[in-house]
């Protein structure tokens, strides 16, 4: 299969630049679902290091996958401290996507962690991130504030409060508005909901404002052309769990009746 999609190290430009670009959670904690997307044509994919059973070692491998298959590697970390954002980044992930940023200082904060330059982010050269000392570390701080995606994650009520604040924090590449907490928190029935859109529309609105590019998940196609209308122009699309799941489910329906 042909696959003509820039290099990975462009993810971040792409993003900011409004590209339509498409990725998936991964769950299982294996390099070779990764691998799998990223010579389909997928965009990107999200380490779920949340909800999902994804220690170090598996990410360090998880990563290298993305790598080899030219596919942007966002983890999704379960721990938002300094300390394990450098240690993802220098593993030699695309970026990171924090959950429950509610705060502009929170936002402030993971953003300094992913950069060298007005940030805090510790320097070592000799990681995967700077090719293991094959690049001076001038060279590695420039190359990696030029290509490190930080998004934040929105997916709490109280975080409107502060949305206007949080959007304009400079450094800050997207905003990933989680649907799912958001629903739950406001008890509605479905991330799809007339209520979940009153809750999710004023967070597009100020983003759209603030030309902060937008990342959605979507369940289906109508529902990402109607974030679409609305700002957003990243989306996820289910996850590794999801498309086996579906793919089993239609295989068992194919293969249910007796084989004669």
């Amino acid at each position: 299969m042909s696959n003509t999609r820039p290099p990975y190290r462009e993810f971040r430009k792409r993003l900011i630049g409004r590209e339509n670009v498409l990725g998936t959670f991964i769950k299982t904690p294996t390099s070779h679902a990764t691998e799998i997307f990223g010579i389909l044509g997928f965009d990107f994919v999200v380490f779920d290091q949340e909800h999902a059973a994804i220690g170090q070692n598996a990410l360090d491998m998880m990563i290298l996958g993305a790598r080899a298959s030219n596919i942007a590697a966002i983890v999704r970390v379960g721990d938002s401290s300094d300390q394990n954002i450098l240690s993802v980044l220098d593993c030699g992930a695309t970026g990171v996507l924090v959950p429950h940023v509610a705060t502009a200082e929170k936002a402030r904060n993971i953003v300094a962690a992913c950069r060298y330059k007005n940030g805090h982010r510790g320097v070592a050269t000799t990681t995967r991130a700077g090719q293991f000392g094959g690049v001076p570390s001038a060279e590695h701080m420039k190359n990696q504030d030029a290509e490190v995606t930080c998004i934040a994650m929105i997916e709490d009520v109280s975080a409107l409060d502060e949305i206007d604040e949080i959007v304009r924090v400079d450094g800050l590449d997207a905003i990933f508005i989680g649907r799912g907490d958001l629903t739950a928190a406001i008890g509605a029935p479905s991330m799809t909901s007339a209520e979940t859109y009153e809750i999710v529309a004023p967070i597009m609105a100020a983003a759209k404002k603030a030309d902060l590019p937008i990342i959605m998940l979507s369940p289906n196609r109508d529902d990402a052309e109607a974030m679409a209308k609305l700002g957003a122009s990243a989306f996820i699309i289910s996850s590794d769990h999801g498309f086996m799941r579906k793919a089993a489910i239609a295989a068992l329906k194919e293969f249910k009746s007796p084989i004669e």
